[in-house]
């Protein structure tokens, strides 16, 4: 129960409440030059958390067996770096021959893949908790998949959003300065000014699990809470 709530936490903190793109306004390439069409932005979302999941096990693999073990922390960045561009060469290479079309409308963002800091700050982050503390206290492979799966979830959903807005824009009179990027970001910032609604939750989220863990124990004791 107590290993279940903690993921829940990491992959809904990812996703909502410290959303990569909106809360560290990570990944901001593909998220303003891919978010025109809802079906291409969703198509982005899916591939870039497939190459998020691929290099945190890769990253937190690496970290976990070679960098901390032998004291390389040093290398931590150009390790992540050609793990990351590894991930996106195969999921380029598959798309190619499974989905031309698809390839072909992802144009230049699909390779742009490979420097989506979202990528890199998913493996960072795992990078904190794996090298930086203790062995007792490091996280396991299930954690990092979960920070991982989150914040490609919550890529997804920023991206697709943003592409509903903008198609709902085309048929807004917006005035001539603001449009093209500017009136995207404003949406962007306004977009960012909603998800901080959600600051907070986590902790309430946490004390929600605690909660239930007590009443499962009580049960399972045969007492009543």
């Amino acid at each position: 129960m107590e290993t279940l709530g903690s993921l829940l936490l990491i992959a809904l903190g990812a996703a909502l409440i410290h959303n990569f793109v909106l809360s560290y306004f990570v990944g901001i390439c593909p998220f303003i030059g891919v978010s025109r069409r809802v079906d291409l932005a969703f198509s982005m979302g899916c591939a870039v958390t497939f190459v998020v999941c691929v290099a945190a096990t890769l990253s937190w693999t690496l970290t976990t067996f070679l960098l901390k073990p032998f004291g390389l922390g040093i290398l931590t960045y150009i390790s992540y770096i050609v793990v990351i561009a590894a991930s996106v060469q195969f999921v380029e290479l598959y798309i190619r021959k499974a989905h031309p079309p698809l390839y072909k409308s992802f144009g230049v963002y699909l390779p742009l893949i490979t420097t989506n800091c979202a990528i890199l700050f998913t493996c960072l982050e795992i990078s904190k908790n794996t090298l930086l503390v203790s062995s007792a206290e490091a996280w396991g492979l299930h954690q990092a998949l979960a920070l991982a799966l989150g914040g490609g979830a919550g890529f997804t959903l920023a991206i697709v959003l943003m592409s509903g807005l903008r198609q709902e824009l085309e048929f807004c009179d917006v005035p001539k300065a603001f449009q093209g990027i500017p009136i995207v970001l404003i949406v962007a910032g306004v977009l960012a000014l909603a998800f901080m609604g959600f600051t907070g939750s986590d902790q309430g989220l946490a004390n929600a699990f605690r909660a239930g863990e007590v009443q499962v124990s009580a049960l399972a004791e045969g007492v009543t809470p």
